[in-house]
């Protein structure tokens, strides 16, 4: 008997891998069980078992008192002394129960207990060994469907493949090997406590090891992976050795490499990215195949982008339904916007146009009291812009505002418009339209307008000096208009004669 019993204790540790102490206290705890059952008492019960004789013994312990009040747990002192003159008080005693009365029901009661401690055991060591093994690559069978779900056998116990972890381009049948990355392992649970996926991004980098050497030995690092299962992945690798290509090594010869990737992600399109630590040379490795004409770093604090591309290069560079832009930005970790070299130029102009012809308030004019403000207004003057154009002459004009409070307040509207810088950014060229002509240029065209010739950039008319105001220009042409009038009658006369 006590072979038989050593016997199976020793198969189901082997089988199960459970340590043979953990079955032997199952063991006991189904014989406490299974007499608590039958004796149906409040006694507190033990069980030991003899590895010589293979039988499990049952005692009920109780306590040596003077006093006994609870017969069930306690035993006077006379009593003890009868079975152990050794005996004192606060001592325990075992009082040996006989086993071979135990039923049917108290042995069905043994048996449920000792496959649910060794369950409980099972569970216990998968989970402490797969546990280290989250992110790594198992290769499995599929074994039955369950639904949507897919259970994997991967040797010594079964794994789920659920629905969402799978590929939408793949299909499985019973009984094919399968491959997957673990990414979750449940503690306690019913069913499978080992989740697999085919859609995370380790499964990449796990096969990417296995089919390219200079991963495996570290000359190659892969820094990321992103995929959108079923359609497209993007992979930055970077190189510890300078004379070794990184993206060259991964595709290998005639892509031989790359393609048997392919072939187990079944027909995913995989773009290998040369990993940089410039983020705007990672961007612009990251949009391939898309040529980039310019990176435009817009909030490092937030990490967002502008890429700047040809027109034709803009639909290539976003990808179809922004696939190309979204897995770029998950890759390098930035919020991209891309944008045509057109649209960026309209940007910058709507920017120029909205500075030049938004209106200022004229609560922004320095040293101007509220009193003053609310006599421009009762004039008809909302802006500063207004004041520029009517100029000090007809300030004068409104009522309440005299010589030296109309120049006070021109000089205050020049002072806001004295200096408008306006960023552009590099490699965005502006039409030449935009810059405003200098008073020099303006007065160059009157007398050009009056002389009939023209003059060169750098050549002062010579009734004109260097510094003569606008009004003198504007004055000189309107004599010369006069003169040329009255002078014609003369001339008519003489052709006349």
């Amino acid at each position: 008997m006590s072979n038989i019993i050593t016997q199976t204790i020793e198969q189901i540790s082997k089988e199960k891998n459970i340590d043979p102490k953990v079955i032997i206290a199952a063991l006991e705890d189904a014989m406490i069980a299974a007499s608590r059952k039958y004796y149906k008492t409040n006694e507190e019960i033990s069980a030991r078992f003899d590895p010589e004789t293979g039988l499990v013994e049952i005692f009920a312990v109780k306590r040596v008192v003077e006093n006994v009040e609870n017969p069930s747990l306690e035993i006077s002192v006379e009593e003890a002394r009868q079975i152990d003159e050794s005996l004192a008080l606060d001592d325990t005693v075992e009082l040996p129960k006989p086993t071979d009365v135990l039923g049917r029901i108290a042995a069905q009661t043994a048996k449920q207990v000792i496959l649910q401690k060794v369950r409980e055991a099972e569970r216990q060591n998968i989970y402490n060994e797969y546990s280290q093994k989250i992110g790594e690559l198992v290769n499995g069978i599929v074994k039955r469907f369950e639904g949507p779900d897919i259970i994997v056998d991967i040797g010594k116990t079964e794994s789920l493949l659920p629905l969402r972890e799978q590929s939408r381009a793949e299909t499985y049948k019973q009984g094919e090997r399968i491959r997957a990355v673990i990414v979750k392992v449940l503690p306690v649970a019913k069913g499978p406590q080992v989740i697999l996926s085919r859609t995370d991004p380790q499964l990449l980098v796990r096969l990417f090891e296995m089919e390219i050497p200079e991963i495996y030995d570290g000359t190659i690092v892969v820094k990321n992976a992103v995929h959108e299962p079923g359609d497209r992945a993007k992979v930055a690798v970077a190189s510890t050795d300078r004379d070794v290509d990184p993206v060259g090594a991964c595709v290998g010869m005639k892509g031989s490499r790359i393609n048997s990737i392919i072939r187990e992600l079944r027909g995913e399109k995989i773009d290998i990215v040369q990993w940089s630590d410039d983020a705007a040379q990672y961007a612009a490795n990251a949009l391939n195949p898309a040529k980039i004409s310019k990176v435009l770093i817009i909030d490092p604090a937030e990490r967002r982008m502008e890429v700047i591309v040809e027109e034709k290069q803009q639909s290539l560079a976003i990808g179809k339904k922004g696939q190309n832009v979204r897995l770029a930005s998950k890759l390098i970790g930035w919020q991209i916007d891309v944008k045509s070299e057109e649209q960026k130029k309209q940007e910058v102009l709507s920017v120029m146009e909205s500075l030049t012809s938004s209106s200022t308030s004229l609560g922004e004019l320095e040293g101007v009291s509220e009193r003053l403000v609310e006599k421009l207004r009762e004039a008809g003057i909302e802006n500063v812009e207004r004041i520029l154009e009517m100029g000090e002459e007809k300030l004068k004009e409104i009522p309440g505002i005299g010589e030296k409070t109309a120049a006070k307040i021109m000089e205050a509207a020049r002072d806001l418009f004295e200096e408008v810088e306006i960023e552009v950014p590099e490699g965005i060229d502006l039409p030449a339209a935009i810059k405003a002509p200098s008073f020099e240029e303006k007065s160059r065209e009157t007398k050009e307008a009056i002389s009939g010739e023209p003059l060169h950039k750098d050549e002062h008319p010579p009734d004109q000096p260097a510094g003569t105001s606008e009004e003198e220009v504007a004055a000189e042409a309107s004599a010369a208009g006069g003169e040329s009038d009255a002078t014609a009658p003369d001339s008519k006369q003489e052709d006349s004669q």
